[in-house]
């Protein structure tokens, strides 16, 4: 059973490099996110997740960890981590880490260990051959940089060995059983490795690469068998903490895993990235939410509907704004697109995830690779949050540039305007924390969703939503009474068994 505390639970998403620096220049620390603390509480968010700010060599933005223990230097110490999740609990908020279990840096002791020559107690904690001639058919992995006889597999960059978990079906004498020793001594380092940081305050886990654990795994359902062992053991000793997947397979994820929460991820084609970012596939943006693609919203509705009523009641789906590996919103939407875009993402079930700096409308920027971005780094540069900020950011005193555009938003100026995106999250933010209607696990309900309609409604609770995206209006006959608009984008009615839309527009009707 997830924790009660998500019921209510809004998350708001920090990348903590480009987050906050106290002196307005270099890397964001940890204490540059206390000190925004009033900020996020202001926006309504009470749940926090970190991505990761362990030791590192920063090859993969710190998803490459050197030490799950230590904070890195960069960020501050663990003492500051300590400081920040009582100021956070103080203020009635969460935080949730970046917990890796699939990986680690090849840095890390652990690794160190294993590349010896002899036989050690770490030896079985990655995945390795038992030849420097024999490779991992079909597989990435290194040979000839380590004196250990063997080559060891990638779980995902160069730098990242792949932790041994076992393979579901061992072919090979090198590879371990999903209950040998070697891979059971996974499993309880990473358990330790949860009660570590759970001990010291923070509230649980965003899982990267969840479903990465089990060798020849294809199914996952091994992986699952092993993530049942980790949560069910962690969870007995910290029942409230959270666990978030970066899975996007509810029905095993949540359903047969045990994890309180699984992201609907951008993956392109599912129903998620039909919504925002169509464009991935198609080449031509028919993006739901793109006011002159006037489509239907069934593409969505047939890929959520049925894993909404999987897992209903075991625990709940994560639609996110966007997160540090996705193109921002405004890279293909305009401004009011946006806006009923987040309006939609924070009135469906489940418990939603905001990216830092879509609240205000920040955009994707063309920007050189750094620590592994790629295509992502223009996703991840510092928030803005005044003219001051972005003046630092074009003299290059900042982790990444900000925006050089003069018309760049700012959290400054968003505030200012009443009908600004800042403004229109935190109202809905707002309504959604006090009315159970809208919060994580109240009834969900499509009534309309049509092939020729762009037109979409649905209930929550005692509430009825209708989104009209496109640039026309969108109206359909639906006897559910008279309502009245307690919260709108635009103008819509409800009334005489129609409910009709103006253009772009979101209306909660009661």
């Amino acid at each position: 059973m997830a924790p009660e505390w998500l019921k209510k639970a809004v998350f708001y998403e920090i990348y903590p490099q480009t987050f906050y620096s106290p002196e307005s220049e270099g890397c964001g620390t940890l204490q540059g996110i206390i000190s925004r603390f009033d900020y996020i509480k202001d926006l309504g968010c009470d749940a926090i997740w970190l991505n990761p700010i362990y030791d590192s060599p920063f090859k993969d933005a710190g998803y490459d960890v050197r030490d799950y223990k230590k904070v890195a230097k960069r960020y501050g110490s663990n003492e500051d981590a300590k400081e920040l999740f009582e100021k956070a609990h103080e203020k009635g908020m969460h935080v949730i880490l970046d917990l890796v279990p699939g990986h680690t840096s090849e840095e890390h002791e652990w690794f160190k260990a294993s590349s010896r020559a002899e036989k050690n107690e770490y030896s079985g904690r990655y995945v390795w051959t038992d030849s420097w001639f024999k490779g991992i058919a079909g597989r990435p992995y290194i040979g000839g940089e380590c004196e250990r006889d063997g080559t060891y597999m990638l779980n995902f960059f160069k730098c990242q060995p792949a932790l041994n978990y076992g393979w579901l079906n061992p072919s090979e004498s090198w590879q371990s059983a999903m209950d040998s020793p070697e891979a059971l001594a996974t499993r309880e380092a990473m358990k330790d490795v949860c009660r570590f940081w759970l001990k010291l305050g923070c509230d649980g886990f965003r899982v990267d690469m969840a479903d990465s654990l089990v060798k020849g795994d294809d199914e996952k359902h091994a992986t699952a068998e092993v993530w049942r062992d980790i949560l069910g053991d962690v969870k007995r000793d910290y029942p409230d903490s959270a666990f978030v997947s970066e899975w996007s397979n509810p029905y095993i994820s949540v359903g047969e895993a045990g994890f309180d929460m699984d992201f609907f991820l951008d993956h392109p084609g599912n129903g998620y990235n039909f919504l925002l970012r169509d464009y991935e596939t198609s080449g031509e943006d028919r993006s739901y939410f793109r006011s002159s693609s006037k489509v239907s919203c069934r593409r969505f509705i047939n890929d959520y509907v049925p894993m909404y009523e999987a897992i209903r009641g075991k625990g709940y789906i994560s639609l996110i704004s966007g997160n540090h590996d996705t193109v921002r919103l405004s890279h293909s939407l305009s401004d009011r697109e946006r806006k009923v875009a987040l309006a939609f993402i924070l009135t469906m079930p489940g418990v939603p995830f905001l990216y830092y700096g879509d609240e205000i409308g920040m955009r994707y920027l063309d920007l050189p690779t750094l620590e592994g971005g790629y295509t992502r780094t223009g996703t991840r540069s510092p928030m803005q949050w005044d003219d001051k900020t972005l003046t630092a950011g074009r003299e290059g005193k900042l982790y990444l540039p900000c925006d050089p555009s003069n018309d760049a938003p700012t959290v400054e100026g968003q505030k200012k305007v009443a009908d600004s995106i800042f403004n229109i999250v935190k109202s809905l933010i707002s309504l959604r924390r006090g009315d159970s209607s809208l919060q994580a696990d109240s009834p969900f309900e499509v009534l309309f969703c049509s092939d020729d309609s762009p037109l979409l409604v649905y209930r929550r609770g005692d509430l009825k939503v209708a989104v009209n995206p496109s640039s026309d209006e969108a109206s359909a006959w639906l006897d559910i009474g008279t309502g009245k608009t307690i919260w709108s984008i635009g103008e819509g009615k409800c009334e005489e068994g129609m409910i009709r839309l103006k253009p772009q527009s979101f209306v909660i009707f009661k």
